[in-house]
């Protein structure tokens, strides 16, 4: 379906209504939006489609707790209308695709009554705010019924928890699903595909398309022609906007969240927990995902230079504050997989501090070039962002305003799509519980797309790596059909294997470059010099984060930064 040979054929020297630099949650929502409603749109991204920011995330469809809280301290319209939207369009975002969303119970252990009223309150303004987009009311858990459902919290002084629901999301698969439900309604999108510059007409100065660099393979240029230029890149929007105009003032303050994965074994539960105030005044969350505990976020202003990493500064803090609410304190040891990314927060203002930005958008439209920039924002209101943008580019083109369609859009893998639907995997394919499970929460429907290019080739249906749910057909079908173009792409984005363990993804890492290098023509240089240089890549991650490394053929070896 994805195909990016075929892609870069519909996109060289091509002219289209809008170019949407950037394939992240708002860029691809963008495209999908002004492609249903009529505009011939491509979507380009300079490296992977959710490959930074849209990919980094707590993995949470919420209204932010910590939002309100602000917003009724400082009696901040700006952090209330964050609350507000995103409370309602956390429901489109479940809706919209069941397979990658779940409703969660977060539960907020309390210690004080005091506290626990505060919390109850509060909690109770925030399912007042959600109206009739309410997944279920707020209560007050006992102790018995919190120790039950948390074992291991921590048991001294423990009067019970507060109760509350969110959603949660697979944000990669969802950025995914995004994409290629643009691709299916018409859209051209290409990955790997870095705008170095941007086309004007010499009378007016106004923007009239992009130079574009392929990354991948040769790394010729090309100009695509538009009447409207979209800036969609998260933390590297002020890049485009300084070559669109170097005039405009810097605008984006990047923060960076760190996250660290356990086995769900050392904090079993099926409910997410939130550390309601941390030593730097912010919110933590404890999440199960996937077989895994994750626990973050951090808050550290970064620049867009930098490499995001979880530190072992970060295991050290995110371990503090997650034990004092544990019975059995987990250590850096346990650690199985990590993941830090920038947040991209809009300033107005020089001296703010990352933790006092609202996480509201702005769209810009820039009267000298016409770029119409989408900054800020977050994951959960990525749909009404787009939506609002791509009013502004209907009114840019003098067009009438259409109908928005994405409210009620179904991404690609959610059609016919049920509860259940991992049962016909079992029946049909005779695979494991485990890997129709899987299959289904990562593919939804296009999980029988998957299965069947192991049915015409039976070599397929072996597992990734010993013990592992995933068959290595899920490898090929990315590649074909999702434009899988690295390991990391494979590993991390679109399987997922990277955020559930590092060593594991090291072990897989051969094996994805072997299919990789079949699919991609690659030759055994290219295929090992790939494995080594993602194998590498991981391991600085582990020492990073204090750990050991890892050979990929399975042997740990300390190092002397691992402590």
């Amino acid at each position: 379906m994805l195909a990016r040979s075929e892609q870069l054929k519909k996109i060289a020297g091509q002219t289209f209504d809008v170019v949407v630099i950037g394939g992240g949650a708002t860029g691809s929502g963008c495209a999908l939006d002004a492609q249903l409603r009529g505009l011939s749109v491509v979507m380009l991204d300079a490296g992977d489609f959710a490959g930074a920011t849209s990919s980094a995330a707590t993995k949470i469809v919420h209204g932010g707790v910590r939002y309100l809280e602000e917003a009724i301290k400082d009696v901040d319209p700006k952090e209330y209308h964050v609350v507000v939207r995103a409370l309602h369009e956390r429901v489109r975002m479940m809706e919209n695709a069941p397979h990658l969303t779940r409703k969660l119970d977060f539960l907020v252990p309390s210690y004080s009554w005091l506290n626990a009223a505060y919390l109850d309150i509060g909690l109770k303004i925030y399912d007042w705010l959600a109206g009739s987009a309410r997944i279920a009311p707020s209560k007050f858990l006992g102790r018995e019924e919190t120790l039950k459902r948390m074992p291991n919290v921590k048991k001294e002084g423990l009067l019970g928890a507060v109760s509350y629901y969110d959603g949660q999301f697979d944000d990669s698969r969802y950025n995914t699903a995004t994409v290629l439900s643009f691709v299916k309604a018409g859209g051209a999108a290409l990955n790997y595909a870095r705008v170095t510059g941007l086309l004007r007409d010499a009378a007016t100065g106004k923007l009239t398309g992009v130079t574009v660099k392929d990354q991948i393979g040769g790394g010729g240029t090309f100009d695509v022609h538009a009447e409207v230029i979209v800036n969609a890149t998260g933390p590297f929007a002020d890049a485009i906007r300084k070559q669109a105009n170097a005039s405009v003032p810097t605008r984006m303050r990047l923060s960076k969240g760190s996250h660290i994965l356990f086995p769900i074994e050392k904090f079993p539960t099926q409910d997410a927990m939130l550390i309601p105030k941390t030593d730097d005044g912010r919110v933590l969350f404890a999440v199960p995902w996937g077989g895994r505990l994750l626990v973050g976020t951090t808050e550290q202003e970064v620049t867009p230079d930098e490499e995001y990493y979880v530190t072992k500064e970060d295991v050290a803090f995110m371990l503090k504050q997650l034990n004092h609410y544990t019975e059995t304190p987990l250590t850096p040891e346990d650690i199985v997989a990590g993941f830090a990314g920038a947040r991209p927060l809009v300033s107005s203002g020089e001296n703010e501090s990352t933790k006092s930005l609202a996480r509201d958008d702005v769209i810009e439209i820039d009267k000298t070039s016409g770029l119409i920039s989408i900054m800020g924002g977050k994951w959960t209101t990525h749909r009404a962002m787009a939506e609002d943008t791509i009013t502004a580019v209907q009114k840019a083109l003098d067009k009438p305003i259409t109908d928005c369609a994405t409210k009620t859009f179904k991404l690609y893998g959610s059609e016919g799509f049920t509860e259940t639907f991992w049962e016909e995997l079992v029946r049909e394919y005779g695979v494991s519980k485990e890997t129709a499970h899987l299959l289904a929460r990562k593919f939804g429907t296009a999980a029988k797309d998957v299965l069947n290019l192991a049915k015409v080739n039976p070599s397929l249906a072996q597992p990734l790596i010993p013990g592992h749910p995933y068959p290595q057909a899920a490898v090929v079908y990315v590649v074909r059909e999702e434009m899988a173009m690295t390991i990391e792409d494979v590993l991390a984005r679109r399987l997922g294997v990277q955020f559930y363990s590092w060593r594991d993804a090291i072990h897989a890492a051969p094996v994805v470059a072997a299919l990789l290098g079949k699919e991609l023509g690659w030759t055994d240089e290219q295929t090992r010099a790939a494995t080594t240089a993602y194998v590498e890549k991981i391991n600085r991650w582990l020492e990073h984060a204090g750990l050991a490394r890892e050979t990929a053929s399975g042997s740990s070896a300390a190092t002397s930064s691992a402590n």
